[in-house]
């Protein structure tokens, strides 16, 4: 089993230790990498597990590109709709998909159909992607016959604050692991069924694999930048939809007594453009004591999607801090949204992993404490947090506000965490 980064704790905390330094990107890897299958030239099978916002735009993207895709959906309903009618029952549902793409479900393929396709694409939010991948690892045993493998969702998973990686070497072994792709960076999934310019970075441990990944993807309105440190990519996707909900329910507050009067923040606030720039420095920071690469959040995945995420309503996450700054209750919130905001669970594993690793994220550790230890000062009733005196979004703005003088830049280069993963990868 996988030791998570949880269990990583760290002997020492002292400046001598953080002197230590271990990136990924300063790694070269002589071995020999897994590969999947030889691809086709054009007109790849393509599976899409999950059929949220995301995938289904992937869906649409590809299927435009004139691949075969099957999108699978857990909901028998959607399933029948989208294949009677090309439309998606509840994402984008005035959209009409191509002809190319058609719904399967809501059991998940059984081996024979995962053999016979070319791509395996994961839309999966993170907290569910170990209990599929367990399912299907029996259907990935044949590493002769592995698909190419593609990973688009962004989070931490719950419970063991493992990174997708980390999963998949667990559920399906340190060969798939290797051989698997992200994709991640600004990019909304409305905007890329429009065909609206849309730039992402594809990364993989096995550079064969992120040049096949990019060349399936690649369109004129679709630019893919590969790369080789999926782990500063995953951490960049997961962290910065922490920092959306910092922006969404950043506020100008009045205080009248003991209640305050929130509003969400314009782009060109200030303060909004405090919490874009301080987030990524605190991405940066928690990055490189994992082990990632700080150019990595200079990137697309990085700097790109932290900025789109945190300045645009058509973000899950934002949507979620402007929601808790109107005085909305978490409960609420997640009831209504339509679709998973990865933040919200990000948030727990985010604290544990600054906590372990020795830096400071004040601003991950106030979402932290308005989304789990009360919101706008009501009580929380999420996720078995009951009864905890609140915290209000004032507290925690005025709490950020009155820390003493610090180093702007201060980057850790400790690396335990990834050094980990490449030794239980064996790399």
């Amino acid at each position: 089993m996988l030791h998570s980064p949880r269990a990583l704790r760290l002997r020492s905390r002292s400046p001598a230790r953080r002197r230590f330094s271990f990136s990924l990107h300063s790694l070269s890897f002589p071995f020999k990498m897994a590969t999947s299958k030889a691809q086709p030239e054009s007109n790849s099978r393509v599976l899409i597990l999950g059929a949220g916002n995301f995938g289904s735009c992937l869906a649409e993207h590809l299927g435009d590109s004139d691949h075969r895709v099957f999108l699978w959906a857990r909901e028998q309903s959607v399933v029948e709709h989208f294949n009677a009618t090309r439309k998606h029952l509840k994402y984008l549902p005035s959209h009409t998909f191509s002809s190319n793409v058609s719904a399967v479900g809501p059991a998940l393929p059984d081996a024979a159909f995962i053999n016979s396709m070319d791509v395996l694409l994961f839309a999966i939010p993170t907290q569910f992607l170990r209990d599929n991948l367990t399912k299907l690892q029996p259907a990935l045993s044949d590493k002769t016959k592995l698909p190419l493998l593609i990973f688009v969702n962004k989070g931490i998973e719950i419970g063991t604050d493992a990174l997708t990686l980390e999963i998949i070497a667990d559920t399906c072994g340190a060969d798939v692991a290797k051989a698997a792709t992200f994709i991640s960076g600004p990019s909304f999934a409305k905007e890329i069924v429009l065909r609206r310019p849309t730039s992402v970075s594809v990364v993989s441990f096995t550079e064969a694999e992120a040049d096949k990944t990019a060349a399936l993807f690649h369109q004129p309105h679709f630019r893919c930048y590969t790369g080789s440190d999926p782990v500063g990519v995953e951490l960049s996707g997961a962290l910065k939809n922490v920092y959306a909900i910092a922006a969404g329910k950043c506020i100008l507050y009045t205080r009248t007594a003991d209640e305050f009067m929130a509003s969400s923040m314009l782009l060109t606030s200030p303060k909004n453009t405090v919490i874009i720039t301080r987030g990524l420095a605190e991405m940066t920071c928690i990055g490189t004591a994992y082990g990632a690469s700080p150019l990595t959040f200079l990137g697309l995945a990085g700097v790109g999607d932290l900025f789109l995420t945190c300045s645009s309503s058509s973000s899950r996450n934002y949507t979620v801090g402007y929601r808790l700054g109107q005085g909305e209750t978490l409960e609420t919130i997640i009831a209504t949204l339509g679709s998973v905001a990865e933040g919200v669970s990000t948030a727990k594993s985010v604290r544990n992993l600054v906590t372990q690793l020795g830096v400071q994220a004040p601003i991950a550790e106030r979402v932290y404490e308005v989304l789990y230890e009360g919101a706008c000062g009501r009580v929380v009733h999420f996720a078995g947090v009951n009864d905890v005196p609140g915290k209000s979004t004032g507290d925690a703005v005025a709490e950020l506000m009155a820390l003493p003088p610090s180093r702007e830049i201060e980057l850790a280069t400790i690396g335990r965490p990834a050094e980990k993963l490449l030794h239980r990868l064996g790399m």
